[in-house]
């Protein structure tokens, strides 16, 4: 083990996740500062660091010092202290502010800002307001500090520290300290081997209850992140015997204990968490008896919705349209899917313009903010996201509608029905009042839900409910190779995607690359000069991805894009991402305040250093960020095939590598494909499409829904 000591010159990247981290550190007596890698969260420039690890050599930025483990000591110098203030380390303290507080307390001032913060009162520009935000930015970021410390201690990852500071904020090393299982149920990305090793430490026995519990609890998390509703009675407890260690007989005990106490629950050989659970029965008994009320008398003749459909839209429907209209008039529940150019879009609007002519009140909704907007622009009536209209708080996981406080609806719409999870199904049937009708839209060929479930899939195999596929393709929407192509990947048909039909512009390119390196070296040649040539707004194309790491996975890509497309200085840095003006961004988590919603994409139209705000247009919008919200945005030149889902884009530019093998899949690739209008360009191996072609495993995730709606 090798040890070094400097000062941190330059933050140079930091994942806000799992504060993996890359820097430059100017050692005494060396001339060129040398780059550190490694996870060293609550670092900040002008911070004296000891470090100890070794040298490692990459092959394409040279020679690195791979840290393990460091220790920070604080500057002591009053330029040092400048430095480090200066550095934007405690959000609301900009240069300008630093400057004017170490004028006034040189040498003492981290002293006073440690232990007599009231005194900083006493600078120009900090009011009680500001101070506040001083004080919880300073014991935020030391607390950073002490969780590194205490997992070193105990030989935990220290790439954990991010996310464990994330979910607890300054308490977290009293937790660690005092109940090192609850990490395990609170935060499965960091799962049960962390905490057990903190637990161990401390004395607890392998046959432990408490131990047993945990281990069972944090593998139905597993499981539910892995997609699945529960888990099989018998591969939990061997999977849970290999993880802690023990033999599979000594967890049944363990698992009644679980069931005691309201945790869990048992149908069969299927273990559930209690909330799913009562969500899959939930949505199981609502949705029959809905099916159980008298079938609606559809009160209009195929003559009139014909009419009515003419007259309203200018559009004449299909044979195949006009029956599926007919059909879902007089249900209680259906589901309508298809590929693209099947009318889906055209079907739904001719629902509307019938309801409207009933007078029936019809609401329209989606489970993302784009699919709404979508949804809204194509129908010419406006859609609400499922979680605004439900009335959901993320804080408390409740919502304002439920069976006592129905929905005001004869109808309800819900469009790409595909990435519905089974909880926010369950609200969702539950918010719906007993005499009205349900309608699913969506594309079950489509990537399956974040969330657990497949429960469009489920619904439609029940054979409980009316299921309308529409297989008609439109002749305007044939002549396009991205719906060809997409219908052959729904038939199980390999598209050749190398074979034009003529050398004139065409609509889809594949672009053969089997490195990363060279992949993203296209990408961003064609970014940078081709696609702006037809598609000038930075809105108007859209590069995808499998995956967040790696050479052409998300962080990589906007890297490289943001410096090609909008380079320059003049930005607000956050946690290694500099905010730039123009450049594009998306919103990470619902904010009902704002008005801005997970996955939503807009631009950054203004940065003001002096007020430490970020300004982002969304659709015409201005909202604007402080510091302390930075952390709901990332940079969004490029995204996950995962993000996309709900959104069209006039250009698509997809990386397809090796590199991403472990998401390789048809629906990945399907959905992919399906999100361009105009234009999609695959930059990437022949291997790996078709390893996404061939892994069908759509079917594979763990669900009674099915069972409980067929029984």
């Amino acid at each position: 083990m090798i040890t070094i000591k400097g000062v941190l010159s330059r933050l140079t990247y930091q994942n806000p996740d799992n504060q993996y981290t890359v820097c430059r550190i100017q050692v005494e007596k060396i001339q060129d500062p040398i780059t550190v890698v490694g996870y060293l969260a609550g670092v900040a420039e002008g911070e004296t660091l000891t470090l100890k690890g070794q040298w490692a050599s990459h092959p394409k930025y040279g020679d690195q010092f791979k840290a393990d483990t460091y220790e920070v000591t604080l500057p002591a110098t009053v330029s040092g202290i400048r430095k480090y203030l200066g550095s934007g380390m405690i959000k609301g303290i900009s240069k300008s502010l630093a400057d004017r507080i170490v004028d006034k307390f040189q040498e003492q001032t981290l002293e006073i800002i440690e232990n007599q913060p009231e005194k900083l009162m006493a600078v120009a520009g900090i009011a009680r307001g500001k101070l506040q935000v001083i004080q919880k930015a300073w014991n935020t970021h030391h607390a950073v500090r002490r969780v590194m410390q205490f997992l070193q201690e105990n030989n935990v990852n220290v790439a954990h520290a991010g996310l464990i500071l994330k979910t607890y904020g300054p308490g977290a090393l009293q937790i660690l300290e005092t109940d090192p299982f609850r990490i395990a149920i609170d935060i499965p990305a960091i799962g049960f081997a962390a905490a057990d090793a903190l637990a161990r430490a401390k004395g607890v026995e392998k046959i432990n209850e408490k131990r047993l519990c945990a281990c069972l609890l944090c593998q139905l998390l597993v499981c539910e992140s892995d997609g699945h509703v529960y888990a099989d009675k018998q591969e939990l407890f061997f999977a849970c015997a290999r993880l802690a260690r023990v033999d599979p007989d000594l967890f049944p005990p363990a698992l009644d204990t679980l069931a005691a106490a309201g945790e869990i629950l048992l149908w069969d050989d299927r273990v559930y968490l209690v909330r799913l659970f009562k969500a899959e029965k939930g949505i199981a008994d609502r949705l029959s008896a809905l099916l159980s009320m008298p079938v609606p008398d559809p009160g209009i003749s195929r003559d009139v919705i014909l009419e009515q459909v003419l007259t309203g839209m200018a559009v004449k429907l299909s044979d195949e349209q006009l029956e599926v209209v007919c059909q879902v008039m007089a249900r209680k529940v259906s589901v309508i899917t298809g590929g693209p150019g099947t009318g889906k879009t055209t079907l739904v609007r001719a629902l509307c313009q019938v309801f409207r002519h009933r007078r029936l009140t019809a609401v329209l909704a989606a489970p993302t903010g784009r699919a709404a907007r979508r949804l809204s622009e194509t129908t010419g009536k406006k859609a609400f996201t499922l979680h605004k209209l439900l009335g959901y708080d993320t804080e408390q996981g409740t919502v304002a509608h439920n069976f006592t406080n129905p929905l005001n609806l004869d109808v309800f719409v819900v469009d790409e029905a595909s990435m519905v999870d089974t909880q926010l199904m369950f609200h969702l049937v539950e918010a719906m009042p007993p005499g009205a009708s349900l309608i699913l839209v969506g594309d079950t060929f489509q990537l399956p839900s974040v969330g657990p479930g497949n429960v469009l899939s489920d619904i439609m195999a029940s054979g409980r409910v009316s299921v309308f596929s529409l297989t008609k393709i439109f002749r305007q929407a044939m002549q396009s190779p991205i719906v060809r192509h997409a219908h052959d990947i729904r038939n199980g048909q390999m598209p050749d995607f190398k074979t034009r039909d003529s050398q004139d512009l065409s609509e889809f390119y594949f672009i053969e690359n089997q490195h990363s390196e060279k992949v993203v070296e296209t990408i961003l040649e064609l970014c940078a000069k081709r696609v702006p040539a037809t598609f000038p707004h930075i809105t108007d194309f859209q590069v995808l991805t499998p995956m967040h790491r790696g050479e052409a996975g998300t962080i990589n890509l906007n890297q490289q894009l943001q410096a090609v497309l909008n380079p320059g200085k003049g930005g607000i840095d956050n946690h290694g991402i500099s905010f730039r003006p123009g450049d594009k961004v998306m919103h990470l988590k619902n904010n009902y305040e704002k008005e801005v919603f997970n996955g939503d994409i807009g631009q950054v139209v203004e940065v003001s250093k002096s007020e430490s705000r970020v300004t982002v247009e969304y659709d015409g919008r201005m909202v604007p960020y402080d510091l302390l919200e930075l952390d709901e945005l990332t940079l969004a030149y490029a995204i996950s095939v995962h993000k996309s889902q709900g959104s069209e884009y006039g250009a698509v530019i997809i990386a397809l590598t090796m590199a991403h093998y472990p998401l390789l899949q048809r629906n990945l690739l399907y959905t992919a494909l399906t999100r361009g209008k105009h234009l999609v360009i695959i930059v990437g191996s022949s291997r790996a499409v078709h390893m996404a072609f061939e892994n069908n495993r759509t079917n594979l995730r763990r669900s009674g829904l099915k069972d409980r709606l067929a029984s």
